[in-house]
C-alpha cells in the first residue's frame, strides 16, 4: 500500500511509500491529513519533484457492492470497498405512493409527469452512477489519476420485446452517462468484459468468493485489482482495504405520513442539525470523534463513525469542534492483509 501525498496548496502528488512517509512525518516535513476517511501526508516543503506517472482507478461496479483498486504501474495505492446507495428506488416508490395519495384529495398537488416517456436515467441507476463518479472526484484530489477502468456490464435485454432494447436499457443509459462526466474530468476512460476480468483472474491465480456482501477483498476487489492489472500488467495485490458505506440523510418533507391521534402532523427530515450540516465529522470535548446526526430542542445527536451508533442525543453545539464532512463512514480493515 501507498500513502497519497499533496503539496502545500494541496495539489495532488505522487504516492509514496508507507516507510517514507513516516520519515517525512518524524522529522517534520510532513503532516498527516485525511480526506473522507482516507490516510494522506501533506508535505511542509518544496517538492523534490512534481513528476508524474500513470495512475489508473479500477472500478467493478455492483447492484450493492462496488470494488475500487488505485494503482500506479509498479504498486497498489489502496483498495476502496463501498455500499451503494440502495436505498435511492424505495424512497421515490415511497413518494410516488404520497403523490398519488394527494391527488384524490382536497389538497394542493404537483401535476403527473411522464418522466420515462421523454427519456432520462431512472433515479436508483442514476445514484449507483453517481456514487462511482463521487468515488472518482474524491480520489482526483488527492491522488493524480488518469485513466479510469470499468467492468463492462451487458445490458440485458428482452426477447421479443420492442421498446426494451439495447438502448432502452437503464444500464445501458447509465453506462453512457458515467462515460460522459469521465471525459468531461479530462480523464482516459477504458472498459473491460466481464470474461476478459475473469481470465486474468485465472491468469493470476487470484480466487473470488461467491458471498458478495463479505467484507473482503476476494468479494468485489479482486476484479477491480484484475482491471487495473489488465492496463499495466502484473501488480502485486494488497488485501487491505477501506470499507466505506455512504450516508443515508432523510430530505426534508413537509410533514410526517402518519398523523397523529387528532390530526396532528409535525415536519419531518432535513440536512441540517442546529446550523451544522449532517454526516459532519466533529470532536467532542467528552465523546470524542463522532458524526452529527439529528436535532431535538436545541441540541444535536452524535453517532460513532464506523457503526452509525447514537451516543448521545442532547448535545451542544459549542461544545463540538468541526473537523471535516463525510459522505461515508470510512473504516480500514488491515484484517484483510493476512
Amino acid at each position: 500500500m501507498a500513502v497519497p501525498v499533496l503539496d502545500r496548496n494541496k495539489e495532488p502528488l505522487m504516492p509514496c511509500s508507507e516507510k517514507r512517509a513516516r520519515k517525512l512525518m518524524k522529522c517534520g516535513a510532513a503532516k498527516p491529513y485525511w480526506k473522507q476517511g482516507i490516510f494522506c501526508i501533506i508535505l511542509e516543503r518544496e517538492p523534490s519533484g512534481r513528476e508524474l506517472q500513470d495512475v489508473a482507478i479500477g472500478i467493478d461496479p455492483g447492484s450493492k457492492r462496488t470494488g475500487v483498486t488505485v494503482a500506479t504501474e509498479n504498486t497498489v495505492v489502496f483498495n476502496l470497498l463501498l455500499d451503494t446507495p440502495y436505498w435511492v428506488k424505495e424512497k421515490i416508490k415511497f413518494r410516488k405512493e404520497l403523490r398519488r395519495g394527494r391527488r384524490i384529495r382536497n389538497t394542493p398537488y404537483r401535476k403527473c409527469r411522464y418522466n420515462r416517456a421523454i427519456g432520462g436515467i431512472p433515479p436508483s441507476t442514476k445514484a449507483r452512477w453517481q456514487s462511482h463518479l463521487r468515488v472518482i472526484n474524491i480520489v482526483k484530489n488527492i491522488i493524480p489519476i488518469t485513466d479510469v477502468i470499468i467492468e463492462d456490464v451487458a445490458a440485458f435485454k428482452k426477447k421479443g420485446a420492442r421498446r426494451w432494447n439495447v438502448n432502452f436499457s437503464p444500464l445501458e443509459v447509465g453506462k453512457k452517462w458515467m462515460r460522459e462526466q469521465v471525459d468531461a474530468l479530462g480523464l482516459k476512460y477504458h472498459k473491460f468484459k466481464g470474461y476478459e476480468t475473469k481470465k486474468q483472474r485465472d491468469y493470476r491465480g487470484f480466487k473470488k468468493t461467491s458471498k458478495k456482501l463479505d467484507d473482503r477483498w476476494e468479494a468485489h476487489n479482486v476484479d477491480s485489482h484484475c482491471l487495473v492489472e489488465m492496463w499495466f500488467g502484473d501488480i502485486t495485490p494488497f488485501k487491505g482495504l477501506y470499507k466505506c458505506e455512504f450516508l443515508n440523510h432523510y430530505r426534508r418533507q413537509m410533514r410526517l405520513s402518519n398523523t397523529k391521534k387528532g390530526g396532528k402532523v409535525r415536519p419531518y427530515g432535513g440536512t441540517l442539525s442546529m446550523g451544522l450540516k449532517r454526516g459532519t465529522l466533529v470532536r467532542h470535548v467528552k465523546y470524542g470523534k463522532a458524526i452529527i446526526g439529528g436535532s431535538s430542542k436545541g441540541n444535536v445527536s452524535l453517532h460513532e463513525i464506523y457503526t452509525n451508533k447514537r451516543i448521545s442525543q442532547s448535545v451542544k453545539v459549542e461544545d463540538c469542534k468541526i473537523m471535516s464532512r463525510l459522505i461515508w463512514r470510512p473504516r480500514f480493515l488491515s484484517d484483510m492483509c493476512k
